[in-house]
Parts: C-alpha cells; sequence; structure tokens
C-alpha cells in the first residue's frame, strides 16, 4: 500500500518546521523529586527504633506541565511557560531546570503564598534496581487569589498572539488549586474562538468536562468517567469508536484517545482512526507517554499537519519516551525520525481508518 498515511519526507518535513514554531504551555509545573535510598546503608533510629532510610542521590526535573515543556524543547520547538512557582527551594529547582532546557520563563510567575506542587518520589536501591516506594506529594489546596488568577490571565492573553499553538496542561485535582482555574478556562475558550488559526489542546485528569473550543486529549478511564460510561478494560474497536465518537460529540473539536500499549484513537468531523503503538523491547516507564503525545501532536499541528499526521508523531515520540526509566523523557527529532523510518511501511498498513 506504499506510504498511505504519511512518507519519510512529509514525515521530515514537519518536524523540521518544529524549530520555527512557537508554542505557549499553559498549566500546572510540578518537579519531579527522585530520592534514592541505599538499602545497604539502611539504619536504625536511635530515638524511635524505626528504620532510616539513606539518601545517597537525588534527581529533579519538571513534572506534568514541565514534562510537556521538555519533550516539546528536546525538539527544537520554541516554548514559553505560563504557570507558577512558589518562592522555595523547589521552586528555584524547578525553574532552574526549566530554565537550562531553555524555555521562556518570562510569564512564569513566582508567588510566595503557594507551594511549589511536588512530587517527592523515594526510590529504594536494592543489589543496583531501583523500586519506587510511596509518594510524597506536595500540592496547594486552597483556590488561587484572584490578584494571582488575573496575572495567569493576562500572561495568556499577552503571549497567545504570538503563539501558533497553545497547551493546556490541568493536573490540580481541587478546583480552582492549580494554574487552570473556571476563569483561566473561560479565557482559553474564548481566545479559541478569537483565535481560530492556532490550534488550542487541553489534558485534564479530573475537570476536563469544563474545556470549551479546544481539541482534547483523553485516556480511556478518564473519558469513561467524564461521560459516566462503564469502562471496558478489553478496548474492543466497537467500544472505542463509539467512546471517541461521544467525545467528538460532546465537544465538537478533534479527540485524542490514548490507549496505553494499544495506541492512539483519533476522531474528528470527517474520520475517526485507530493509531497503532510501537512495540519497544525491554523495561519501560509509562510516565510521560501521555505528554509525549499531547506535547508531539500539538507540536504537529502547530506546523500543518493533519490530525492523523500529528497523531502518528505521537506515537512514534511516545515509543521513545516509554523507554527512558525513572526520569523526564525526552525525544529528538533524529531519534522520531529514525524511529519512523524503522515503522513506516508497517504503521502506514496497520492503521484503521473509518469515514464519517
Amino acid at each position: 500500500m506504499g506510504d498511505k498515511f504519511i512518507s519519510q519526507e512529509r514525515f521530515n518535513e514537519l518536524i523540521t518546521k518544529f524549530q520555527s514554531s512557537n508554542i505557549a504551555v499553559i498549566g500546572d509545573f510540578f518537579l519531579d523529586e527522585y530520592v534514592i535510598l541505599d538499602k545497604n546503608l539502611s539504619e536504625i533510629s536511635i530515638e524511635t527504633g524505626l528504620e532510616a532510610y539513606q539518601v545517597v542521590s537525588t534527581r529533579k526535573s519538571p513534572g506534568v506541565a514541565g514534562t510537556v515543556t521538555n519533550i516539546l524543547r528536546s525538539m527544537d520547538v520554541p516554548v514559553t511557560a505560563i504557570g507558577f512557582s512558589g518562592d522555595d527551594g523547589h521552586g528555584y529547582e524547578l525553574r532552574n531546570s526549566l530554565e537550562q532546557m531553555g524555555i521562556n520563563l518570562s510569564h512564569f510567575s513566582i508567588f510566595a503564598d503557594r507551594f511549589t506542587p511536588t512530587y517527592t518520589k523515594p526510590m529504594l536501591l536494592v543489589n543496583g534496581n531501583e523500586t519506587e516506594q510511596s509518594r510524597h506529594d506536595t500540592k496547594n489546596r486552597r483556590p488561587l487569589a484572584s490578584k494571582q488568577e488575573s496575572q495567569l490571565i493576562q500572561s495568556l492573553r499577552t503571549v497567545t498572539p504570538e503563539a501558533k499553538a497553545v497547551l493546556a496542561i490541568d493536573q490540580a485535582k481541587d478546583m480552582n488549586c492549580g494554574v487552570i482555574t473556571d476563569a483561566v478556562r473561560t479565557e482559553l475558550a474564548i481566545l479559541a474562538e478569537q483565535y481560530p488559526d492556532k490550534i488550542f489542546m487541553a489534558d485534564s485528569r479530573d475537570h476536563m468536562a469544563s474545556f470549551k473550543n479546544s481539541i482534547v486529549k483523553f485516556n480511556v478511564n478518564e473519558a469513561t468517567n467524564m461521560l459516566g460510561i462503564e469502562p471496558h478494560g478489553d478496548h474492543s474497536a466497537e467500544f472505542i469508536s463509539k467512546l471517541s465518537r461521544q467525545l467528538f460529540d460532546y465537544y465538537h473539536k478533534p479527540i485524542l484517545l490514548t490507549l496505553g500499549d494499544e495506541g492512539l484513537q483519533v476522531t474528528d468531523q470527517s474520520l475517526s482512526a485507530r493509531i497503532p503503538a510501537i512495540q519497544v523491547s525491554g523495561p519501560i516507564d509509562i510516565v510521560g507517554a501521555g505528554d509525549s503525545v499531547m506535547a508531539a501532536s500539538g507540536a504537529a499541528l502547530s506546523v500543518g499537519a493533519s490530525l492523523i499526521e500529528a497523531s502518528i508523531i505521537g506515537v512514534i515520540t511516545a515509543s521513545i519516551i516509554v523507554q527512558q526509566i525513572g526520569t523526564t523523557g525526552i525525544a529528538t527529532r533524529e531519534q522520531i525520525s529514525h524511529r519512523f523510518s524503522e515503522n513506516r511501511e508497517w504503521l502506514n498498513n496497520t492503521i484503521q481508518i473509518t469515514i464519517m
């Protein structure tokens, strides 16, 4: 069947354009803090009699919205971050990491009365292998002050006219306690109508129903929860196609529905397609897989890719990210071009498409 959906030349043409794009990422920037504990060095606390784990190293990297920005930058996409950190050590580490990736922080605020959202992940080191222990979460659990909210909205209004795409990453479970408050969502919907030529995409774990006028990315659990549907573990083609269509009927915007190791279902007004996942060998870390689809698909759409082309670039990128264990993954344009060349014929012959 040849290059039915995308050729190597077209793939390379799109990713070459990434460096001429400009993407604004607004959302919850977390610090991912990995604390490595050597089991062989454990001591017993004299005071409590409890085991005292000994820290032998740490790793820190931006998470959540920070994961999306780092993946974009690794593909040479210019990025402006809109969000906040606290005025604390974790905030310093987060801002420093973002700056080192070349991310524009001129609209990244420091709010002294807020925590820097942080996922602290103890990793128990035994015989050279790390095993993640119970995570420690630092989050803000009171609503954002109106002045801070207004500052974020003004940054969004300032940045959007120069951006080719705006990606909203909403992680905060407690309503209005993160960057993407009700007022920010309203502003995003207004700007999407005001700038119909720009790409607006949204990803939210708990509040996706509140987004309007944006392309949306879901996983199956998020989608069934939002629509009040009993989940189906088998991801049958019939169920997934119906679910994706229901999402489109709700949003009237393109849908990206991630299916884990089964790939991606994408739907718009004209088609629904199953993009298979790229199978990789060895250990994998699925943290960041959905973020990589968001980042790579958003970048591709911003430079003129079709929905299917953007989704192919998304699954190719995800296959590289999941092979990077215990860290915020990155994927260069050279890596994704090579991975596509290895799977081009198989992908073009395996994608299943239904015309609406």
